[in-house]
């Protein structure tokens, strides 16, 4: 089963830094350190700045687009390692869509 175990959390250590990758009917989001990147539904991949931006109101995807690529290819390659996608055609998300 993919994930870390809590158990050295609930014995008072830290937890390591990591990635989390989230999908829910075919939206989804991937946060990393500061920077998190979402997409509704079909819609183009938004990314924030959740030091300084915590409610999500500052779209900063066309300033730091290689970023952006580089947070959905990881998306990409978490889902497909976790068969999240290909997403079911009934999503309405073509680009993940099962053929």
């Amino acid at each position: 089963m993919a994930g870390l175990s809590l158990m050295p959390t609930l014995r008072g250590a830290r937890m390591p830094a990591r990635t989390l990758f989230f999908e829910h009917e075919g939206h989804r989001a991937v946060r990393e350190g500061r920077y998190k990147i979402t997409a509704l539904r079909g819609e183009p991949w938004c990314l924030y700045d959740m030091e300084k931006d915590r409610t999500e109101t500052e779209d900063l995807s066309s300033k730091y687009p290689n970023l952006v690529k580089e947070l959905a290819r990881k998306w990409d390659a978490w889902g497909a390692q976790n068969n999240v996608t290909p997403l079911p055609s009934s999503y309405r998300v073509d680009y993940l869509r099962e053929q």
